[in-house]
């Protein structure tokens, strides 16, 4: 069978199978706290300032931020978002591969805390990240074949999210062009329209979630 049809039939089975499991509407947020880190960080790579973030229970987050006006800095801010949420799939993937689920469990905690200390001040993303991070440490401390299905079943919210937020972003490009987020404000920057980008964002994160099942085929 070819692989991207293969990555494709495993990735709408893995969206339908996950959706049965309680509560997990509620960690498909931890996509969204990438998507919004990722903003922050090449905001303060591109010498920019981070006001806050929020993330919100819909699923939805934004990030604050102060930037110099011209220059590439913002649409390198703009791309970063989805970006750095199809990475992160292959990351968590690429360290279940190496048996390194203790190591990303704690990698993700980290970077939780650091949202709550540095963007994160108040409403509904503090405390989903808070008690998103003592939910970690009880599978962490719980460890053996538990932890590795928890990291696993966060890794697979994850890239699945990873996949349908850009595709959401292309429906939203194309009936609502003014209202696309990331899609919009790079069409207000440049010559192309939203739904280029959005459809841009797409292939990068079907390319992002191809290479990690490969990698999850590979340890199986």
């Amino acid at each position: 069978m070819n692989k991207w049809l293969k990555a494709l039939l495993f990735l709408v089975g893995a969206a339908f199978l996950t959706r049965l499991i309680p509560f997990s509407s509620w960690f498909r947020i931890l996509d969204t706290m990438i998507h919004e880190l990722g903003h922050a960080v090449m905001t303060l790579l591109m010498s920019g300032r981070v006001l806050s973030i929020e993330l919100n229970p819909d699923h939805s987050g934004v990030t604050y931020s102060m930037l110099a006006s011209g220059g590439w800095s913002p649409i390198v801010v703009s791309l970063a978002g989805y970006m750095s949420a199809s990475l992160f799939a292959i990351l968590m993937f690429y360290g279940y591969a190496k048996k390194k689920q203790d190591t990303g469990l704690i990698t993700i905690t980290v970077l939780a805390l650091l949202m709550i200390i540095f963007f994160v001040r108040a409403g509904y993303g503090l405390w989903w990240l808070v008690i998103f991070m003592i939910v970690n440490l009880i599978f962490y401390f719980i460890g053996g074949k538990i932890r590795n299905f928890y990291y696993l079943l966060l890794a697979f919210l994850v890239l699945e999210e990873s996949v349908v937020s850009p595709l959401t972003l292309l429906t939203m490009a194309l009936t609502r062009p003014k209202q696309a987020g990331d899609a919009t404000n790079l069409a207000n920057m440049t010559f192309l329209p939203a739904f280029v980008w959005a459809l841009l964002f797409l292939l990068f994160s079907l390319w992002c979630a191809k290479t990690a099942l490969q990698l999850f085929w590979k340890k199986r």
